[in-house]
């Protein structure tokens, strides 16, 4: 069960806009689209982490589960827009991530981009999160709002793991330190991106 308080619960510095929920169900089809390649990106960026880092032996054993079931949740978001008889839409340039992406050392030593993506998919992962809560408290399809519960509680446990796998390979301090300082450029992003009802992020 997450908490109201997504602040101290997940970290994040903004709350999303509570209409956002209900701009959602005017963009069904989109929001499901959106959904469905976000559990895509999920599913392979996982697969890429493990291909770089490699030799990390407890990220590749934590990671090669998370693979299989982000796919799975791909293929149920897919299901649930063949029942609905909807179409799955072209994927979008995902500005939120790509931002994020912006944020994170591309040069220097080995831990600090390791640290950094790890915590790109913490953060990814925490407003999936509180993205999915708002669903599944606000739809006014009840079934919806069970499916979401669900992607809710998976969200919260990817969070935490990648949480706890930055802080298996880097000092906890550090990982303190720049999780903050990812935190609060987050923020940042949220306060500039237009609020919309066809993506997730």
């Amino acid at each position: 069960m997450i908490s109201n308080d997504t602040k101290n619960i997940l970290g994040l510095q903004l709350p999303t806009d509570p209409r956002w929920a209900n701009l959602t169900e005017i963009s069904l089809e989109a929001i499901l689209t959106d959904h469905a390649y976000c559990e895509q990106k999920a599913a392979t960026t996982c697969i890429s982490l493990i291909q770089r880092f490699s030799k990390r032996e407890k990220l590749v054993k934590e990671l090669a589960p998370i693979v299989t079931e982000e796919w799975g949740h791909f293929r149920l978001v897919l299901n649930e827009l063949h029942k609905r008889n909807l179409k799955l839409g072209n994927q979008r340039k995902d500005e939120y991530v790509n931002q994020l992406i912006a944020f994170q050392q591309k040069g220097g030593n080995e831990e600090g981009r390791l640290l950094d993506q790890l915590l790109t998919m913490a953060l990814i992962e925490a407003r999936s999160c509180e993205r999915f809560k708002l669903l599944s408290e606000n739809l006014s399809d009840k079934y919806l709002r069970n499916f979401y519960r669900r992607f809710m509680e998976s969200e919260a446990g990817h969070y935490t793991l990648f949480i706890t796998l930055a802080e298996t390979y880097i000092d906890v301090l550090k990982v303190k330190k720049r999780w903050k300082e990812w935190l609060a450029y987050e923020a940042d992003i949220m306060k500039s991106l237009e609020l919309r009802g066809d993506r997730i992020h």
